[in-house]
């Protein structure tokens, strides 16, 4: 049931890959509340994604853009900004790639040319973005963005290796740029820390099943959802959120500030008893 929280307004969606994007649930919820937006995704997605599809039901036009090249970016938005008719509202930036992970080399064995390529991917990324919409003025008043976080930025989990360093990056740039853009045009920044969700990326990170069912078992509502996190962006790029600028906001079901649960304690008291 739509409420046209997003009537009128006009954004870009960054990473809808497939159906278990976060991005795909954001397009999708976003369309429904009445916005008109771009698809944007790496030109590899064309062969291993299912973009394409989701712009065709959503009647939405599709840019590709490699994130880690200025021309690209440049030419999104301005493409985006004519295809829609107008200035943007809102921006999601969901982006992340670690080659060490892909490649299984151990965070304390990093091959530092694929460490350059994660950052430069997965945050540098939400930099250049912010810095060619505010260069090419793309940004409406009271304007929104949002990236994509995980709690790794705060507290160390082994098998997340170089992303956390990135997802920490991401988040100083969303206050940083974020004092920045506020000043200039009034457009806040925030980053979304979201529960392990079964992602293309999120799955690939090892140990994934056990960790997801864990952070479950630790929250005392449970891991959010794919689509409860897609409420929670339509929710700050509505008017409703004007003033809510340069935050890391946690929507994790509580897990980021539980220290232990009676779930997991019952768990390590019957494993002991065994």
């Amino acid at each position: 049931m739509s409420n046209n929280l997003l009537k009128g307004k006009k954004g870009i969606i960054f990473g809808a890959l497939n159906a278990n994007s976060i991005a795909w649930k954001v397009a999708e919820l976003c369309h429904a509340e009445g916005a008109q937006i771009v698809l944007t995704n790496a030109p590899v997605a064309a062969k291993i994604g299912q973009t394409e599809a989701l712009a065709k039901t959503l009647n939405a036009p599709l840019i590709y853009a490699d994130v880690t090249k200025m021309e690209d970016l440049e030419n999104l938005v301005a493409g985006a900004t004519e295809a829609l008719g107008g200035s943007l509202d809102f921006v999601l930036h969901s982006v992340g790639m670690s080659l060490n992970i892909r490649k299984k080399n151990p965070y304390s064995d990093s091959n530092y040319e694929y460490m350059h390529q994660t950052l430069d991917i997965s945050a540098m990324s939400f930099h250049r973005l912010m810095q060619t919409l505010m260069k090419k003025d793309a940004m409406n008043e009271w304007g929104s963005i949002v990236a994509l976080s995980y709690i790794a930025a705060q507290r160390t989990f082994p098998d997340y290796g170089e992303m956390a360093d990135a997802k920490s990056l991401l988040e100083s740039f969303a206050r940083s740029f974020g004092y920045h853009y506020g000043k200039k045009k009034h457009v806040r920044v925030n980053t979304i820390s979201q529960s392990p969700t079964p992602t293309t990326a999120g799955s690939g990170v090892g140990g994934f099943d056990a960790f997801f069912n864990y952070a479950d078992k630790m929250s005392p509502l449970g891991n959010a959802s794919a689509a409860a996190c897609a409420e929670y962006c339509v929710s700050l790029f509505s008017d409703y959120t004007r003033m809510v600028t340069m935050q890391n906001l946690f929507h994790d079901g509580g897990f980021s500030f539980t220290g232990i649960s009676n779930d997991l304690m019952d768990g390590f008291r019957n494993a002991a008893a065994e």
